[in-house]
């Protein structure tokens, strides 16, 4: 339990990061994003859960 709660906070560090350092440059990021259609969203994060279960595969390897 204690590895998932670091696993956590570690992803609340990452996603803080940028609205911290560019809350502006994330406003356009998000209105863009609103003009992206649904099937590229979808692909995109797809995508990106894949490459992030690799990841933990490998690194508990």
């Amino acid at each position: 339990m204690d590895f998932v709660l670091c696993v956590i906070g570690l992803v609340m560090i990452v996603e803080g990061v940028p609205y911290f350092l560019f809350p502006d440059k994330l406003k356009t990021v998000f209105v863009q994003m609103l003009q992206t259609p649904d099937k590229s969203l979808r692909v995109m994060g797809l995508l990106l859960m894949a490459v992030g279960l690799l990841l933990v595969y490998f690194g508990r390897r």
